[in-house]
């Protein structure tokens, strides 16, 4: 069964929203919202159906976050947006640069929402995104700046880029850094652990640390939350809990494309399925496509095999990639995927990637797409 979908769609210039018709056929554009301001993520929170957070940074606010209760029409900023305690020392100051991922909070918990900065740091918001604070137990760590040292770190700077929570248990959580690697919290977030083993970092002494790895994209799957898959630097993993030991199952990929990418997507009804866009990680790290090729690689066997997918994309001369906010589904059958590229072009596939179409181009370089019901 098909349904509307709204695609929230942040760019290097400002915000769009896409809806569709319930075929999916036909699409309305909504925007440009603060255009000419960096938007990293804008989120849709599930519980209410109506509150948009969108995390921004503005040439006169500086970072922030927007908040809308109709829809995108109107926007109010936060009244606290996240921000470091001023009182540090100069020796260990923090400013956050921007707010790069937004998570709303579990089922049971309205008005909460976590956030995650560059530098890296966790905040919580307990008014529905109006005011933040910062989480002690993770920026406050004795060993945060072992995880988390200074420094510019990726192209967006040092990040803790995604928060996830398991639908289970609220006080279960991961967290992926580009400094650390995973952590996972059973406590709500007053205490972290790394959750690295068997995870790559071949850029470090110890190729196999505790922590100092890449994670540039993990998710659990929707119908077996004690599964996780990550994109990382490093390959593509996966991790069954109880275990604590991820299988690089990005070995089993074609070894002229390789398992480096930005981001991984879940099927949300079979735990085996998943999908990753490839990009270039070779010596120079162009960060786009293989060879200008551009595909979606599926599994089916939760990673043993993975099949190209690149019908509708150009067979030639597209440089582009995927970054790691910029992939997902919706929860339709078949179901739909929708990715945004580097190059500003927003593409879908209603048949779970066998084929694909543009739905927008030309718009600014593309930071993230959240797929959401109308």
């Amino acid at each position: 069964m098909t349904q509307a979908v709204q695609l929230l769609v942040g760019t290097r210039k400002g915000a769009w929203i896409y809806r569709s018709d319930a075929a999916r056929q036909r699409w309305t554009v909504d925007g440009p919202h603060f255009l000419g301001n960096i938007i990293n993520h804008l989120v849709l929170d599930p519980r209410d159906g109506r509150t948009l957070l969108m995390a921004a940074k503005t040439g006169h606010l500086g970072p922030t976050i927007f908040r809308s209760v109709d829809g995108g029409a109107t926007w109010a900023e936060a009244g606290r947006p996240p921000a470091f305690p001023k009182a540090e020392g100069a020796a260990n100051a923090r400013a956050v640069s921007h707010t790069f991922w937004l998570e709303p909070g579990h089922a049971s918990q309205p008005g909460v929402w976590w956030a995650g900065s560059s530098p890296p740091g966790l905040f919580r918001s307990e008014d529905g995104g109006v005011t933040w604070e910062g989480v002690d137990g993770f920026n406050a760590h004795p060993r945060y700046w072992d995880w988390c040292p200074p420094g510019e770190g990726t192209p967006d700077g040092a990040l803790l880029n995604q928060i996830v929570i398991d639908p289970r248990d609220p006080a279960h959580m991961y967290l992926a850094t580009s400094t650390a690697g995973v952590f996972e919290t059973r406590d709500a977030g007053a205490t972290w652990a790394p959750l690295n083993r068997n995870v790559e970092a071949n850029f470090m002494p110890d190729p196999y640390p505790e922590f100092g790895q890449d994670a540039h994209f993990i998710a659990l799957a929707p119908t077996n939350p004690d599964r996780l898959w990550q994109q990382n630097h490093c390959g593509v993993y996966r991790l069954d809990r109880p275990s604590d030991t991820w299988d690089r199952i990005g070995k089993a990929m074609p070894e002229d494309i390789g398992d480096i990418g930005f981001t991984i997507v879940p099927h949300p009804r079979d735990d085996a399925t998943a999908w990753v866009f490839p990009m270039d990680g070779t010596t120079v790290w162009p960060r786009t496509s293989p060879g200008g090729r551009p595909a979606v690689y599926r599994t089916r066997d939760g990673g043993g095999s993975w099949e190209r997918q690149d019908g509708g994309f150009p067979g030639e001369q597209a440089w582009f990639t995927v970054k790691r906010q910029a992939f997902c589904a919706d929860r339709a059958d078949p179901l739909g995927l929708y990715l945004g590229t580097t190059g500003g072009e927003l593409w879908m596939s209603d048949d779970e990637g066998a084929g694909w179409r543009q739905i927008a181009a030309h718009l600014p370089e593309i930071y993230s797409v959240v797929a959401a019901p109308l």
